[in-house]
């Protein structure tokens, strides 16, 4: 079967803290280690489940911070030990890409590699499947660097875009003109207005050879760390030589240090029910609610006299809203937040300030 080719593999981002999602992600249990949506699941779990039909359960890593390490494993009951993989520091996505490629190729040079972060939402299975299977089939034939891109259904200024050519080189896979970091509002329109931009879903698909070869000219003050000690990988020293190497290495992101410069890659263009679940926000776009749009997690919370609204609080805990409009209301053992919903990305601001009068207590 081609969905368990054995040169098939899955990396799981999974080392982020979430802080859009403070108070109930904290930086010792972020969100993708939560079930941030009602499903009995956490993200991380979802992630998992997502691509078992798509590669050999063995063939599965979770690349996330040390930290976490034991979460991990606790989540995922059935992940081998060996294939959590754990980051000494946070050094964004670049280090990590770095790290994960050169250990799988290590083991196997023929592998064609998926990298997904851990938190997002997918809707239809289905064309996810879909989606990553054409990209699966273009890597194995073509030095590629290929990215899913979501076919954009409003000016979304959190997002990401990428501009592609339209003329396609295989079935449905386009060449990329250009990688665009969020825009305002109206650059936003003009995006969604002129047809040929996605949304950027930050999930990748390549051989370990065509990312090796784009770190060696695009990062390779990042690329010879890795390569010099190479030796060490999937042996009992590799823990020790990954904290040098990290502790030498640039914080850089992989759109940022490879996507925006090499002239391989590639998109998909995608409809298969995503979120990135980046903020407030999107929960709520994706949670249940009443006739008056209040979605409300808690047993005991009782709503009067307001719309559009988001609550979660612990099931144990009376909450009594009354008079709000499109307000997030999250309330935790130790933390109350109430925000304006327009105003949520500031919430990570709102974090910096906690952090500055309160410490890490909250965090």
């Amino acid at each position: 079967m081609t969905q368990l080719n054995r040169h098939f593999y899955v990396a799981i981002m999974a080392g982020g803290i979430g802080s859009r999602f403070w108070p109930f992600s904290r930086t010792d249990y972020p969100k993708q280690f939560l079930d941030m949506l009602n499903t009995g699941k956490t993200l991380l779990q979802w992630t998992y489940e997502r691509f078992l039909p798509l590669v050999p359960a063995e063939n599965i890593y979770v690349i996330t911070h040390e930290q976490y390490a034991d979460l991990v494993a606790e989540q995922l009951p059935a992940l081998p030990a060996d294939n959590i993989v754990a980051e000494p520091s946070r050094k964004n996505t670049a280090p990590c890409v770095a790290y994960i490629s050169h250990k799988i190729h290590k083991k196997d040079p023929l592998a064609s590699i998926i990298c997904a972060p851990a938190d997002h939402l997918i809707l239809d299975q289905v064309s996810f499947i879909n989606s990553c299977l054409i990209a699966l089939q273009f890597v194995e034939n073509h030095n590629a660097l290929v990215t899913l891109g979501i076919t954009p259904t409003r000016p979304d200024t959190g997002y990401g875009y990428i501009q592609f050519e339209t003329q396609q080189v295989a079935d449905n896979v386009y060449p990329v003109k250009t990688f665009t970091e969020k825009p305002n509002l109206d650059i936003a329109r003009t995006f969604l207005k002129s047809g040929d931009f996605l949304w950027n879903a930050g999930i990748f698909v390549w051989q370990s050879k065509s990312i090796l070869a784009a770190l060696k000219e695009h990062l390779p003050e990042v690329d010879e760390l890795f390569v010099a000690e190479e030796a060490a990988l999937n042996t009992p020293l590799e823990k020790e030589v990954i904290e040098v190497i990290y502790s030498q290495c640039t914080n850089i992101s992989i759109d940022y240090g490879i996507m925006e410069k090499a002239d391989n890659v590639y998109v998909i263009p995608s409809n298969f029910g995503w979120s990135d679940l980046g903020t407030w926000a999107s929960a709520y776009d994706n949670l249940e609610k009443d006739y008056l749009g209040n979605a409300v997690q808690g047993k005991n919370v009782m709503v009067i006299d307001s719309t559009n609204s988001m609550v979660k609080a612990p099931h144990d805990k009376l909450v009594l809203l009354q008079g709000l409009d499109d307000f997030i209301v999250i309330d935790t053992h130790d933390v109350l937040l109430i925000c304006k919903k327009d105003k949520e990305q500031q919430i990570k601001d709102y974090v910096a300030e906690v952090k500055r009068h309160k410490g890490d207590r909250y965090l």
